[in-house]
């Protein structure tokens, strides 16, 4: 079954639905996507999802947990999205895998009454529940430690009206050790046998060492080659741990060498945004379909017919200094001319979203990539 919520639902995601009549949830958001034939209602989705053995469960957003929370409480849902989203919860969940591994859990109010000599610097600092780069910062020094926390008022303040109490929390924050080595991020689901399997890996490069954005994901022949067998082996050791079956997720990792740090973990969903679609431009893989099937991807063929190419995902953000109710338009042939080879454009609304474009991409190389980070997105919007 699927839960269809803003803030974007793909072409494909929408196609793949009504293609193979894929139960979904009746809300205001899936009844205009012209897949009316398959929508079920609240009691209908409840008695579907308990009475179906091997019920599997696939969200596009995070917006669609507060309706899980809520309807769900008979299966064990519920608790396992709980365990994950709650970062808290999650690194105790890891205590066994990660028993060395510092973090300190923290209320708001209490965050400037810290004794900074106390803490182990260096640490991130993020909110417990959370989504996005959304109130997460680097922390080296106690400078920036203030700084951060004279930030963090009107960071919750941006988000608050954005997202539901259930994706953004802003009560409850996590201090914990800062990972180091390369940022990865992977899809991959829990198949009816408790198996992990792994659809996508993404290297999410950053600018420089302050930086937190999300703006672009790449994946290569390369990227899969050297870290599936290491990353799967890590996931079944997360699965074993939260005992995990028809189980979808989106996890955030660091890579240094040997050592690999899972970051955060996001469930019942893949890359957010309908980012994942990118292991279809990639690779041929159907995520949804994969994953509702019990599929594994053959990866030495698939492999087997690519170079050295890579392939990307870019989320153009609006700079946060820009006041969108000035913006009068967005020079979209102008920003997408500057792309090399763009497979796919997506427009959203960026009076009311953090974005103005996903864009999923082609490259030679790495100087693309590098090319995009660097990117002046304000010079592409027109006040």
């Amino acid at each position: 079954m699927f839960i269809l919520n803003p803030p974007y639902i793909s072409e494909l995601l929408v196609n793949t639905i009504k293609k193979n009549k894929y139960k979904t949830l009746k809300n205001s958001a899936a009844e205009n996507l012209g897949i009316n034939e398959v929508l079920i209602d609240d009691k209908q989705a409840v008695d579907y999802a308990e009475n179906h053995q091997n019920f599997k469960l696939y969200t596009n957003s995070e917006n669609s947990i507060e309706w899980i929370m809520n309807n769900l409480k008979s299966a064990d849902i519920p608790e396992k999205v709980t365990l994950f989203k709650d970062k808290a919860k999650f690194r105790d969940l890891l205590k066994n895998i990660y028993p060395d591994f510092y973090y300190k859990e923290i209320l708001y109010e209490d965050l400037e009454k810290l004794n900074t000599e106390e803490l182990k610097f260096p640490f991130v600092l993020k909110p417990a529940i959370g989504f996005l780069s959304f109130g997460v910062y680097p922390i080296r020094t106690k400078e920036e430690f203030n700084t951060a926390i004279n930030k963090l008022s009107s960071d919750i303040q941006n988000f608050k009206d954005i997202f539901p109490k259930e994706v953004v929390n802003s009560s409850r924050f996590l201090i914990e050790q800062m990972a180091e080595g390369d940022e990865f991020a992977i899809d991959a689901y829990y198949n009816s046998k408790g198996e992990a399997v792994i659809l996508n890996i993404f290297h999410h490069p950053f600018l420089d060492e302050n930086d937190v954005s999300d703006r672009v994901y790449y994946t290569s022949k390369k990227v899969i080659k050297d870290n599936l067998d290491r990353f799967n082996e890590l996931l079944e050791k997360i699965g074993e741990a939260a005992d995990l079956k028809n189980f979808p997720m989106h996890i955030e990792l660091r890579a240094d060498g040997n050592n690999i740090i899972p970051i955060e973990v996001n469930p019942m969903r893949f890359a957010g945004w309908c980012d994942t679609d990118l292991a279809y431009w990639a690779y041929g893989i159907n995520v949804y379909e994969y994953y509702m099937n019990d599929k594994k991807p053959d990866w030495k063929n698939i492999l087997d017919n690519k170079g050295d190419e890579l392939y990307y995902f870019l989320s153009a953000e609006v700079p946060s200094s820009l006041d969108k109710n000035k913006i009068k338009s967005v020079n979209y042939d102008k920003f997408i001319a500057c792309l090399e080879s763009p497979l796919e454009i997506r427009k959203t609304d960026y009076k009311t979203k953090p974005l103005f474009a996903i864009v999923f991409g082609k490259s030679k190389n790495i100087n693309e990539i590098n090319k995009i980070l660097k990117m002046d997105l304000g010079e592409f919007i027109e006040i």
